[in-house]
């Protein structure tokens, strides 16, 4: 983009904030008729009015409202950026608090926060583990990882980490006992073990006969709400089961579970790092950042 058109978008949303032409230029260093200036080209080159304007009143057109908003989340993206670079040569240190889930937070989360923390002693961190969506500025959290979608909040900045991939596995002794299903069909003569709570069973995400990318809802036997304990089924023969690679791995690895239907292995969930927007990307949570990205990229258990 032109300098002129990112100007454009600042004054853009500078005044929907403020209110005012004046304002908005007292907040750019700019006078009121360079910002009148800078917005009625931007509408010019959108080809769409963005505020309604009289002599009591300035608002954003309804395509205003819903460009303002784009428009902070990709300046909120840039400043992140920007922020990240200028802090690369400054040492963490002070408290971090971080949220993560709690099986995946533990198992794959947790080893980088470690590391971290053995490298940087003047860090003090604080970890929860916990499967509920915690509000980070109502709680004071500084980062957590999701997984699954966004919030769609001008208040949060978020990095994709990793693309969870998912695989379906049984026991090898509940195989040779009830045989291998060789299609998506089959699993309907089969036990399966489904994740769900509150009566609500999660389908799975899978590649079907055709190659296209579809959503398939298993008849449960056995339904759990939480992963690990879905992992223990399965290795205790209770049936087939949807496991996500960096839970089933090992087990994998050890002859414990096989795979079946290695054809229907998709990415179904992503994960994101997402900390408050804040002016200055803090040191702190600058290198967690970094790190997981760096661990996420091609983490072992994907190799399976």
């Amino acid at each position: 983009m032109e300098p002129a058109g990112l100007q454009g978008i600042l004054a853009f949303v500078q005044v929907v904030e403020a209110g005012s032409f004046t304002e908005a230029g007292r907040r750019l260093h700019v006078t009121k008729s360079a910002v009148g200036k800078s917005i009625a080209q931007l509408e010019r080159r959108l080809g769409v009015r963005l505020l309604n304007r009289t002599t009591r009143s300035l608002s954003p057109t309804s395509e205003g409202l819903g460009y303002y908003e784009a428009c902070v989340r990709a300046l909120a993206e840039i400043e992140a950026a920007q922020s990240l670079l200028a802090a690369r040569r400054l040492v963490p240190s002070g408290r971090l608090r971080v949220d993560v889930p709690l099986a995946f937070g533990r198992r794959c989360v947790a080893p980088v926060l470690f590391d971290i923390s053995r490298q940087f002693p003047d860090l003090t961190m604080e970890i929860s583990f916990n499967d509920r969506r915690v509000d980070l500025i109502e709680e004071g959290i500084d980062l957590a990882v999701r997984m699954g979608d966004l919030d769609d909040s001008l208040s949060l900045a978020a990095r994709r980490i990793y693309a969870q991939r998912s695989a379906i596995c049984a026991a090898p002794a509940y195989l040779e006992k009830h045989g291998r299903p060789r299609s998506i069909d089959d699993l309907a003569s089969h036990s399966v073990i489904g994740y769900g709570r509150d009566g609500i069973v999660r389908p799975w995400t899978v590649r079907h006969a055709d190659d296209h990318v579809g959503k398939f809802a298993p008849q449960a036997r056995l339904v759990l709400g939480h992963g690990e304990p879905m992992l223990d089924a399965a290795l205790a023969g209770c049936g087939i089961v949807f496991l996500p690679t960096w839970l089933a791995a090992d087990s994998l690895k050890r002859g414990e579970l096989e795979m079946v239907l290695s054809d229907c292995l998709v990415e179904d969930i992503v994960v994101h790092a997402v900390w408050p927007v804040t002016r200055n990307l803090t040191p702190k949570v600058r290198v967690v950042v970094d790190a997981l990205i760096e661990h996420f990229s091609s983490p072992s258990w994907d190799a399976t």
